[in-house]
C-alpha cells in the first residue's frame, strides 16, 4: 500500500504539463485570438476537440483538434520568437481519452506506466509516437513551431502529437521553415502583438496504416496590431508534396481554403482585421 501511494506521488510530481479540452476558446483560452475571437465553425471536423494547451499551469496556445482524422485542425499562437534550444520530448493528451483523465499533457510512458491507460485507448482518440515512426518523405510537422516562442517551457509546450501532422519532409525543411523563420521575421518588422492561426487541410491518404491523416495543404495566417488603429495580415499556403509556398492576402487564404474545404465562407480572424 505504501508503495502504491509514493508511485502515485512520483507520477504526479511528473505531470508537468497541463492542457484541457474544453467546451469553446472564448470562455477558457481567447487570450491567442485576435479581438478574442477565434475561426469560425467553417473549419470544424465531425469529431473536434478543443484545446487549451497549458504547460507547468500557464496557457501557451490553443488548437483544434481533429479526433478521428487524429490530425490538428489549426493551432492558435502568439509570435514571440526568441533564441533557445529544441525540445526533444514528445508529449500527449489524456483527456482525449476521456474527460475524466488528469487535465495534463505528459509523455506516453509515463501516462501508461503509472496510470491505468492502455495504448489502445489511447490510439483511439489521436496519434501516438508509434505512428510516426518509420516515416518515408515525411516528418512531423508543427503547425505552431517552437521558435517562434521565448523560453524553455513555451517552445516544450509545442511539442505534443496534438500540434503536428504528416508534413513533406522537403517542405517542411525548405520553403516552410523559410516563411516561419524569414518571411515572419519581416513581416512582423513595426508590429506590438501578432496572432498567428496554422493550419491543415485534410487529405485523401493517411500514414500508419490509414490512422492519421495526411493533410493536402499547410497554411499559416497572421494578424499583426502596429497599434490601437492600424493592423496587418498575411497568409501563406503550400501543397503538402511540393517544397514551395505561395504568399496570399488574408481574404485570398479564406476564399482558397472556403473552396478546399467546400462548406461555408471561412474566417480566421475578427473582422477589423485586414482582409487584402
Amino acid at each position: 500500500m505504501l508503495l502504491l501511494l509514493l508511485l502515485q506521488i512520483s507520477a504526479s510530481c511528473l505531470w508537468l504539463g497541463r492542457s484541457e479540452v474544453v467546451t469553446s476558446f472564448e470562455s477558457s483560452c481567447p487570450q491567442f485570438f485576435f479581438r478574442e475571437t477565434p475561426p469560425n465553425e467553417a473549419l470544424e471536423p465531425e469529431s473536434p476537440a478543443w484545446i487549451c494547451q497549458r504547460y507547468k499551469n500557464q496557457y501557451y496556445f490553443a488548437t483544434l483538434y481533429d479526433k478521428s482524422r487524429r490530425i490538428p485542425v489549426y493551432s492558435a499562437y502568439l509570435y514571440q520568437p526568441g533564441p533557445g534550444k529544441r525540445p526533444k520530448t514528445w508529449l500527449v493528451e489524456p483527456q482525449l481519452v476521456s474527460p475524466t483523465y488528469s487535465k495534463s499533457m505528459e509523455r506516453e510512458r509515463t501516462l501508461l506506466g503509472y496510470f491505468n491507460i492502455s495504448l489502445e485507448q489511447l490510439s483511439k482518440s489521436q496519434a501516438i509516437l508509434k505512428d510516426y515512426k518509420n516515416l518515408t518523405g515525411l516528418n512531423r510537422g508543427h503547425l505552431n513551431p517552437s521558435g517562434h516562442h521565448l523560453d524553455s517551457s513555451s517552445r516544450t509546450a509545442t511539442f505534443t502529437l496534438t500540434n503536428i501532422v504528416p508534413q513533406d519532409e522537403k517542405l517542411n525543411g525548405g520553403a516552410w521553415n523559410n516563411y516561419e523563420q524569414q518571411t515572419m521575421m519581416r513581416r512582423t518588422q513595426g508590429c506590438n502583438t501578432t496572432y498567428a492561426v496554422v493550419g491543415a487541410v485534410p487529405g485523401n491518404n493517411y500514414i500508419a496504416k490509414g490512422r492519421v491523416n495526411k493533410p493536402s495543404h499547410i497554411w499559416a495566417s497572421a494578424c499583426c496590431e502596429v497599434d490601437t488603429n492600424h493592423r496587418k495580415a498575411w497568409a501563406v499556403i503550400a501543397e503538402n508534396d511540393k517544397n514551395k509556398v505561395q504568399l496570399l492576402t488574408l481574404g485570398e487564404l479564406e476564399d482558397a481554403l472556403t473552396q478546399l474545404y467546400g462548406g461555408d465562407q471561412v474566417s480566421l480572424f475578427d473582422r477589423d482585421c485586414p482582409r487584402e
